[in-house]
């Protein structure tokens, strides 16, 4: 039980990583507060508050964090999981693409952390950002996803300095290619799935992908007391694949 008596905020709990997430915490003792795009969340428990709502409007992230403060108090925890990848060589790419990239991955989170970094008690807490290994490497297609999730690194690291003083700890997990639902219709899309999953899984010195709950073990280390000295960090999860 190393989140007993803690309230956490988990975003993009929908599917995948989010969803592996919630149940790991919700199994280590979690009070869970959780937010999607979708309007109601099948694999919501009974004494989950799940509220659906979009992260890039502000008047929306002010309002979910007073509904937060009403219910619980304050918040222990955030794990910024929402983001958006859109794939597109940087020359063909359309600027409303390129915004809403930059918005969903790296605004949307400045928006969480400014409205609830000031809920987390005088005890401190704890942010986990989850970026991408694309944050740390370059790759053609994702110029602005890895924009932005460089950005998100950036933030986190600058907020956990300004923030040090009230012990609000601030990390990144940065994933590699995960077997998320989203991931695999993509594979499925291809001519050749199988192939051009071996084609992927190639790429990666672990020759295979992660799964959401692998993902989820290392947001749950950085959520719990177990990383009490650890802030500013960037934790990656990606099979070996910014080793290279």
């Amino acid at each position: 039980m190393r989140l007993e008596k803690v309230t956490a905020l988990v975003t993009g709990a929908s599917s995948g990583i989010g969803e592996a997430v919630s149940s790991h915490f919700r199994r280590e003792g979690a009070r869970l507060l959780l937010t999607g795009r979708r309007d109601q969340l099948d694999s919501a428990q009974a004494d989950d508050l799940y509220v659906p709502g979009d992260l890039n409007d502000e008047a929306f992230v002010a309002e979910l964090a007073r509904q937060a403060a009403e219910s619980y108090g304050s918040i222990d925890v955030v794990v910024l999981n929402h983001g958006l990848q859109v794939s597109s060589p940087l020359m063909e790419m359309a600027y409303e693409d390129a915004k809403n990239v930059l918005h969903s991955n790296l605004l949307s989170s400045f928006l969480v952390m400014k409205h609830f970094a000031p809920l987390m008690p005088a005890s401190g807490g704890s942010f986990v950002c989850v970026g991408s290994r694309l944050g740390m490497v370059g790759k053609p297609e994702e110029v602005l996803y890895s924009a932005a999730k460089g950005g998100l690194i950036m933030l986190a690291k600058g907020a956990a300095i300004e923030w040090a003083p009230r012990n609000i700890r601030v990390n990144v997990v940065a994933p590699g290619l995960t077997a998320t639902p989203i991931i695999e219709a993509s594979f499925q899309r291809r001519p050749d799935p199988e192939a051009h999953r071996r084609e992927r899984e190639g790429q990666i010195p672990l020759q295979r992908l992660a799964t959401p709950e692998e993902i989820a073990d290392a947001i749950l280390f950085l959520a719990s007391s177990e990383s009490s000295y650890v802030t500013g960090a960037v934790l990656p999860v990606d099979g070996g694949y910014t080793a290279f």
